[in-house]
């Protein structure tokens, strides 16, 4: 089965709050023996105290921390105090995948650096998450990347304040780049029975991420500017639209075969010859315009009949879904992992493994 493809391997979780996390559940999820060993002097991760207002507070945990925590075996040690660093490089010994997002000197100054377990593992495979990389140890959240990196520039309306995106994104990003590493140095270990050192930064995962916003700006000399939810290459693309109903909706249309489908749906067929947008050049020069006759079409439907039009012909929208919508989706029931913690807590999150192989 899928959820056992890791039995077997033992992974020691060095990593507090999103993205090293993110990667031991990754390990967890498909059968993997996670051990997180937490800081006992601090209590713990940081982020079992981010506690929405409304969470019980007798709680030890947040639903934050619940998020990327998952079937962990979970040990509180100080790695300053001699007996528990021993403790730790015991299961270190016999461990295949270390995860670390430890600052290089102070890893170092634990005895938990690469160099240190190698010498008494040579079989492991070291991930190392920093922020900036190994010549700047200066600490980052999530935010501070999205600044760094480009992203909180281009985020939000036209003439507003940048606004960040409401999901840690950066740290996924790099748990992702982290994982792919890790992937490659099982491979190589297993053709090999070398270990690996695996390293990765969240800005050198943001900038990976930049994509076609990149190349806007690498090839065609353009610096992105804050559009909303739109698009720079592409019309409509991101625009919201109200329904009859009052309901919002989001447009997608990325071909042209999709703007006629679209036009004929919307019962607004002479669009499609207008020489304002007959091609997607023109519709992405004249959007404005475009949006408003598009707007008052949309105005004519109710949001369920439209959207079953919509799909039917194969033309991309969807419904603007708060999270109760978004759990109220078949799909997305199915991804809910729940577990009863020791103190009986009982506790729910979404997969990070959302891939099946058969």
């Amino acid at each position: 089965m899928q959820e056992q493809f890791f039995k077997g391997l033992k992974v020691i979780e060095l990593a507090s709050v999103l993205a090293g996390p993110a990667v031991g559940m990754f390990f967890s999820e498909l059968g993997a023996e996670v051990i997180k060993i937490e800081n006992k002097s601090t209590g713990g991760d940081v982020t079992r105290k981010w506690k929405l207002p409304t969470e019980d507070k007798s709680v030890s945990h947040s639903s934050y921390y619940c998020s990327v925590n998952w079937q962990k075996r979970v040990l509180f040690k100080n790695l300053n105090d001699k007996p528990d660093q021993t403790e730790v490089l015991e299961l270190i010994k016999n461990a295949d995948i270390i995860i670390s997002n430890f600052k290089p000197a102070s890893a170092k100054k634990m005895g938990m650096d690469y160099k240190s377990v190698r010498s008494i593992n040579n079989q492991i495979i070291y991930a190392e998450l920093t922020s900036y990389g190994k010549q700047d140890e200066t600490p980052a959240f999530d935010i501070v990347m999205q600044a760094e990196a480009g992203f909180l520039y281009m985020c939000g309306e036209p003439d507003q304040n940048p606004v960040r995106m409401p999901v840690a994104l950066i740290d996924l990003l790099a748990a992702h780049q982290l994982k792919e590493g890790i992937l490659l140095a099982l491979l190589k270990k297993m053709r090999t029975g070398e270990g690996s050192f695996v390293t990765t930064s969240l800005l050198e995962s943001a900038v990976a991420s930049l994509a076609n916003q990149a190349t806007n700006w690498l090839m065609g000399d353009t610096i992105p500017q804050r559009m909303g939810s739109q698009h720079p290459n592409i019309a409509p693309y991101g625009d919201i639209f109200l329904t009859k109903d009052n309901l919002p909706i989001v447009l997608a249309v990325g071909t042209e075969k999709q703007f006629q489908l679209l036009c004929e749906v919307l019962k607004v067929e002479f669009l499609k010859n207008d020489n304002r947008f007959n091609i997607n050049t023109l519709r992405v020069k004249n959007r404005t315009t475009l949006a408003k006759e598009l707007a008052k079409a949309i105005l004519l439907f109710d949001r369920k009949p439209l959207l079953d039009l919509l799909k039917k012909d194969g033309i991309p929208a969807g419904s603007i879904r708060n999270m109760k919508e978004v759990f109220e989706m078949e799909q997305a029931k199915e991804m809910i992992l729940e577990e009863t913690l020791e103190d009986g807590s009982e506790t729910k999150r979404v997969k990070t493994v959302a891939f099946t192989v058969s």
